[in-house]
Parts: structure tokens; sequence; C-alpha cells
């Protein structure tokens, strides 16, 4: 975990971003074509969705880019050869993201195997159970040296997430709520005193949040209480318009506001 190990450690007064996009979406071949969009335009890590039928957790916008994106062809097999020219044009830290379906047929060893060869750092599958990883997968992931992030909820209490924290080699995710994602982040009072809790719990891994962050304010706000923030479905909704290639910038620019990447 280096690329992020580094990030963190190095971050000073910078406020890491992190966006989520569908691979093989808009086109099947756009996957790395993005993410070293998105690396010059300051984005300080990145989370690409391998597509599934049924993606429960996701609202409207992901699930239509996930369609989309099965439609076009995107495989597990064809993301990992897309992303084998992923390090020769991409140095920010990159996660996978999906659901454990796919991970589960293509063989649990064969897809760490295959994160460890085109250098993606961890994998995000938010329907693993805790119990399943620590007991049938855990020492497959360390084998390959590919962190699997966990997720934690406004519901989820104090000792499980000090459990998560102690089995956690890369971040927390930090769900805002529990919607679907495209749901723009409330600021209330739960939402703070959630994140209140799980910052004065002093975790020893970096938190991201996740989930309704979609503007400078609600990115701001996040960083009050936690290391980075994650854009997901405002960015898939960016990749439906014209000639996006050359909105990347301004968009990632008005979600920073004035901070620099």
């Amino acid at each position: 975990m280096n690329r992020l190990n580094q990030l963190f450690k190095n971050k000073g007064d910078k406020k890491p971003l992190s966006i989520y996009y569908t691979a093989g979406y808009p086109q099947l071949d756009d996957t790395v074509a993005i993410a070293k969009l998105l690396e010059t335009s300051g984005v300080d890590f990145l989370e690409i969705g391998f597509p599934y039928s049924d993606p429960v957790a996701d609202g409207p916008v992901i699930q239509h880019s996930s369609e989309e994106a099965l439609k076009n062809g995107m495989s597990l097999d064809y993301l990992f050869n897309q992303l084998k020219e992923l390090r020769k044009q991409v140095q920010i830290p990159v996660f996978l993201m999906g659901y454990v379906n796919p991970m589960l047929q293509y063989g649990v060893e064969r897809f760490c195997q295959a994160c460890a060869e085109v250098g993606v750092d961890g994998v995000i599958v938010p329907d693993l159970p805790m119990y399943e990883y620590e007991e049938h997968y855990r020492e497959i992931f360390e084998k390959y040296h590919v962190s699997n992030i966990f997720l934690i909820t406004p519901q989820t209490a104090d000792e499980r997430i000090r459990k998560i924290d102690n089995l956690s080699t890369g971040f927390i995710y930090m769900v805002s709520s529990y919607a679907t994602t495209g749901k723009n982040l409330a600021v209330s009072e739960e939402t703070t005193r959630y994140f209140e809790r799980v910052k004065a719990l002093n975790l020893k891994s970096p938190l991201v949040v996740g989930f309704g962050i979609a503007d400078n304010k609600s990115f701001e706000h996040a960083l009050n209480y936690a290391d980075a923030a994650i854009v997901g479905s405002a960015f898939v909704r960016l990749l439906n318009q014209p000639d996006y290639q050359s909105k990347i910038p301004a968009f990632i620019e008005s979600i920073k506001g004035s901070v620099t990447a």
C-alpha cells in the first residue's frame, strides 16, 4: 500500500479527493484514458467500478452506467486486460469497487493476483461480510498485498468500527448515510454527530467519506471530519455529456474549490 500510505503521510494541508467511475462507460475502452485525465486534473486517488447486473447499493446514475458498461462488453477479464496499461500512465492510488458475486465467479485468488499484476492497490466490495473475509479470504488478499476496504455507516457500532480499524491496511470507507449512491449529502445534526463520533475514536486508518459528495460545500464539510472524500454519481453524470473530456478539469476544480492539487 505504498502509494496510499505516501498520499496520506505527505498530504499536509492538501485535502485529497477520490473519484469513482464505472469501467467501460461511456465507451468500452475509456477506462485508462479517464484515469489519466483525472490524475492530470488533480484527483488524488481513484475508484474504478467493475459493473454488475444487480448493483443494489447504487442509485440510478451508477446503475445506468453499469448497465451500459455491461452492454458495451465490459467484464473482469476485459478490465484487467485494459489495466495492463494503467501504471504506464497513472501514478496515483487506484482501487477497484464492485460486488462480491463477480469476484467469486472470477476466483478470489485469481482476482487478487490480477490486481497485483496491474498495480491495483485495493478493492472495495460492500457486500463481502467481514467474517467471510477474515475466515476465507484474508490470507489471499495479504499474500498479494491487495487491501480490502471496509465500509461503515451511521448504524455501525463503535466496537465493530474498532475491529474494522484493526483489520484495515488501507482506509475506512465512511458511508455518509444509509441511502443509495447519488443522494446529496445532508449537512444535518445527525450526520455531524456520526462524523464526530467516528473521528473521536482516533482510529489508525485514514477515514474517507463517500455517498452524497457532489460539490465543494459537501466536500469541505466531509473533510472537517475525514482525511478524504469520494465523488461518484456527480462525476458519472458528467460522463454522459458531449465532449466530457474537456469538462473534467473544471469539474474537479469546482469540487476542490480553492484547494490546490
